[in-house]
């Protein structure tokens, strides 16, 4: 465990997964976030320094990982670095581990822009959620070249459970798309199933019992029904989150030439969300669209 760790971006994932490192001995000795409090704090927490520039993280760090919101922050921290406060900074020799989910063509930009600083990149797309980065239990689709995955291998191996390498920077992403399309699909699914349910005055209890027994079983079914059903939606997946990752498997439809009907009726619905100020609830939260009386929509009818 000699590779020195840093972190850019320390929400809920980024945070337990440094946690989660520290705890197993790894020296975790960089962290950095748009909202520098939520460094503060977890570096006061895990005694590594908070720092105020990407450059610090990188010159600090051998190994950084990476999870922030969307391509616009993905290309901001890996600006060329002659330009503005950048990752790339005296990069020759690190690793950077991106973690979000972001369209893959920016995954192919980075790993790019980061063999052009002597440095290598590798797409570590997570299929799992805060308690799994905690526990070390994550499931990691990984993309780039072999030797970087290699490189990362021991390190991920502490931060999941399950790990597989698909190919080519990009891909994994392409694969995250897809995972969370079909996710958001059947969330949005489950929500309607148990609102119908709840019109007819049956027992959402029994119903979900039965949907886990029969071809209507899902793993949102265990993650999000008695959520849906009692209305706790604190978040480990937002809302938002799901609109923005429904969008980026459209757009890779749309280059191919497909169309995904169903895909795009649940991004309008996460859309909506987004529009009535639910953003920021859980996506188990696309429920209280379609139970009947839990909220009304502010468009005009």
């Amino acid at each position: 465990m000699t590779e020195r760790i840093g972190f850019v971006g320390v929400g809920r994932m980024g945070a337990n997964m440094a946690r989660r490192l520290k705890d197993v001995g790894y020296a975790v000795v960089a962290v950095h976030d748009v909202r520098p409090e939520s460094a503060q704090s977890l570096a006061q927490e895990i005694a590594a320094e908070p720092c105020m520039s990407l450059a610090r993280v990188t010159e600090l760090a051998d190994v950084i990982f990476t999870v922030v919101t969307d391509d616009n922050a993905m290309r901001k921290i890996y600006a060329p670095p002659k330009k503005s406060d950048s990752l790339l900074t005296s990069a020759r020799g690190k690793l950077f581990v991106n973690c979000a989910t972001i369209t893959p063509g920016v995954h192919v930009e980075v790993e790019k822009a980061a063999k052009k600083a002597g440095a290598q990149s590798l797409e570590a797309c997570m299929a799992s959620s805060i308690t799994q980065a905690r526990e070390g239990t994550l499931y990691l689709m990984c993309g780039g070249t072999e030797s970087a995955f290699e490189r990362a291998k021991p390190i991920l191996e502490k931060l999941g459970s399950s790990m597989r390498y698909i190919g080519r920077a990009g891909q994994a992403a392409d694969v995250k798309a897809l995972v969370n399309m079909v996710m958001n699909i059947n969330t949005a699914a489950l929500a309607e199933g148990l609102g119908l349910g709840a019109a007819l005055k049956l027992d959402l209890a029994m119903l979900r019992e039965v949907f886990s027994q029969t071809g209507a079983n899902s793993r949102v079914l265990q993650t999000d029904g008695e959520d849906m059903q009692n209305r706790e939606h604190s978040c480990f997946f937002s809302a938002a989150h799901a609109a923005k990752d429904s969008g980026i498997a459209l757009s890779l439809a749309k280059e191919k030439g497909l169309d995904l009907p169903l895909a795009a009726a649940t991004k309008r619905q996460y859309d909506r969300m987004i529009k009535e100020g639910l953003s920021e609830l859980d996506k188990s939260g696309i429920a209280e669209l379609t139970f009947k009386g839990r909220h009304k929509s502010k468009k005009k009818k």
